[in-house]
């Protein structure tokens, strides 16, 4: 059976970049259709990633936060005794919730969802085929939002052995592993340490990078090993060599075996070693769409791909693969389709890892800055001198840095961490964005107590001008 539909606007993808797209399509008097895959919107972060790892590292927070208060002689209940079923339960009902509210505003802006696999035809036509049925979908513009997928070891056993985990399957545990390997020591892979060794599994991080988080400046990520080092370990310029399933787990050999890894044993075992453009089935070279050396779509700063009335959004297009990133893209694909002049040219996109502790950073990094040739100084706030940290129980592990251009004293970078880092990272993220200087921080009355005073002071640091710390730390 063949069904034809004319639409305006043909979204590919329902993630957070390919509904944003369609509802302010929407908005702005177009007709959208969504087609995504699996017939309900989220995506990969509201499914299986930011939403339920959120979930879970919610609770795993609170029950570290519960068993440290017993070094108070503060006992809170009993978190020994978990039911993983029971925790899955919960964290399914939170994604069932929130794509119950997107099927509402869909349907609300009418904008209509259409379950199927999609590939192009030519430049304005795209089938869509779900079980016996086939749609022929006559569009105007298309807008790419097919979001990323899991980049796999080569001849991995992950297809024959379901002791080796996707974070899909991660996130989707029943048992807790005694011990669980961890291969990629990106953002997924931290945030599945905290969560499980909160849990109580011992864990094992390995990377083949020399350095540890690169994205941000190394003397916060040495101190976040030196916080982290009782959690998990974490191992690098290691690279495996082979995963060999045996009654018992999964046994570990790498290229440079250390005596502690040596043919170690795991239950289970995360491949977290980064994620690549979600492109195959979607016939793009046949109707000339360009892909970077990388397999991402090539878009220009209107979201435009080569082929002037298609355009592409989100992960699919490539790093930063972030939600909030993908939003703003998706909104400007909207707005240029609709006739306005707009670009996508942030002057910084906020990065969070949402371990423990949280860390989040903006703008230009220290070192980057040196290479850059920039003239800068940094200032580093410890929460220690925080009252809000230390009445929270969160000073033991919490700092904030700005780095400052002193040609011109404007903030061009920033990293915080500790709890509710991504929360409150927003501050500096928009000073840099509207070009404000160190003292227009310094100058602005914040809340006391509160986790955001550290942002202030250490702009009154900056200064010299700090009364509740000593100007020279």
């Amino acid at each position: 059976m063949k069904k034809h539909i004319n639409v305006n606007v043909v979204v590919i993808g329902g993630g957070p970049a390919g509904y944003s797209a369609a509802f302010r399509c929407s908005d702005l008097g177009l007709s959208a259709l969504i087609v995504e895959k699996y017939g309900v919107l989220g995506g990969t972060c509201l499914n299986v990633g930011c939403i339920p790892s959120k979930s879970l590292l919610y609770l795993t927070n609170l029950i570290k936060e519960i068993k440290e208060f017993s070094k108070y002689n503060i006992n809170i209940g009993n978190s020994n005794q978990l039911d993983m079923s029971q925790i899955m339960n919960w964290k399914n009902n939170i994604i069932c919730k929130l794509n119950r509210g997107l099927s509402d505003i869909a349907k609300y802006r009418k904008v209509d969802i259409l379950q199927g696999t999609a590939i192009f035809l030519n430049q304005n036509l795209l089938e869509v085929t779900y079980k016996d049925i086939v749609y022929n979908i006559h569009f105007d513009n298309a807008i790419i939002a097919t979001g990323s997928v899991p980049v796999s070891l080569p001849d991995a056993l992950s297809d024959q052995d379901s002791r080796i985990w996707s974070s899909t399957d991660a996130l989707n545990c029943t048992v807790i592993p005694k011990n669980l390997l961890i291969i990629g020591a990106g953002i997924i892979g931290l945030e599945m340490a905290t969560i499980y060794s909160s849990l109580g599994s011992q864990v094992d991080i390995i990377d083949s990078s020399t350095r540890f988080f690169p994205s941000i400046d190394k003397d916060i990520s040495d101190m976040f090993i030196q916080y982290t080092k009782n959690d998990f370990s974490v191992y690098l310029n290691t690279s495996v060599v082979n995963l060999i399933p045996d009654l018992n787990g999964i046994i570990l050999k790498t290229q440079n075996d250390s005596d502690f890894l040596k043919n170690k044993l795991y239950d289970n075992v995360l491949i977290s070693i980064g994620r690549t453009a979600n492109t195959n089935g979607l016939n793009l070279s046949s109707i000339g769409v360009e892909l970077n050396s990388l397999g991402f779509i090539k878009v220009n700063s209107q979201m435009c791909t080569n082929i002037s009335n298609i355009f592409a959004v989100g992960d699919v297009v490539g790093v930063p693969m972030l939600a909030h990133k993908g939003i703003h893209e998706a909104h400007i694909a909207a707005e240029v389709i609709s006739g306005k002049n707009h670009f996508f040219e942030p002057k910084v996109i906020p990065c969070v890892a949402y371990c423990d502790p949280e860390i989040a950073w903006t703008g230009i990094m220290e070192e980057h800055a040196k290479l850059k040739g920039i003239n800068y100084r940094s200032v580093i706030m410890p929460w220690k001198f925080s009252g809000k940290a230390i009445s929270s129980n969160c000073s033991e592990n919490g700092i904030t840095k700005l780095i400052v251009d002193t040609d011109n004293n404007r903030i061009i970078g920033g990293i915080i961490v500790g709890r509710h880092a991504g929360e409150l990272l927003s501050e500096i993220n928009l000073s840099i964005e509207m070009g404000c200087d160190i003292e227009d921080i310094a100058l602005t009355v914040h809340s006391h107590p509160s986790l955001s005073e550290s942002i202030n002071i250490s702009a009154q640091l900056f200064n010299g001008t700090a009364t509740d710390i000593i100007n020279k730390i």
